[in-house]
């Protein structure tokens, strides 16, 4: 039996096909998500591949909520951390042509933002601390890459 714990978090998945709710799970360094009965694996938000299949996924949007405890004045402070990551169109070497990540962070009553281009989820969370009060910490998070 594995020591690894398993995070699971509510979304949405948007493309030109439409809407749906969507879990996506975090268990160690990997992702794995179930769109439209296709199920997606990868090591980051922006590098999910069809299990079995070739190809990014792509040409969406994902949209999710996940807990984010702040640590603060010697507390553990509640706080959510609100997702949406757009992919691009894929490229002829498989790559996507844009992979665009905005963080809003809701703590004590505000909301703290911060976009990068890449995807780069450690970049986005590094910029949010950096707006945080004085003193105010990000907690511990899912090992995980965007």
């Amino acid at each position: 039996m594995s020591s690894e714990s398993t995070e699971v978090w509510a979304g949405w998945y948007r493309d030109r096909q439409g809407a749906e709710a969507v879990s996506i799970a975090s268990r160690g360094r990997q992702l794995c998500t179930r769109i439209r009965g296709v199920e997606y694996e990868g090591a980051a938000f922006a590098a999910l591949e069809a299990i079995g299949d070739e190809g990014l996924l792509s040409s969406c949007v994902l949209e999710w909520d996940m807990p984010l405890p702040v640590h603060a004045d010697g507390l553990v402070h509640r706080a959510t951390l609100s997702c949406l990551l757009t992919l691009g169109e894929p490229r002829p070497d498989g790559s996507l042509d844009r992979a665009d990540l905005n963080l809003t962070l809701h703590y004590g009553g505000a909301a703290f933002e911060a976009g990068v281009a890449g995807g780069d989820f450690d970049d986005a969370l590094d910029r949010l601390q950096r707006q945080l009060p004085p003193g105010a910490e990000l907690g511990v998070r899912a090992p995980v890459d965007a």
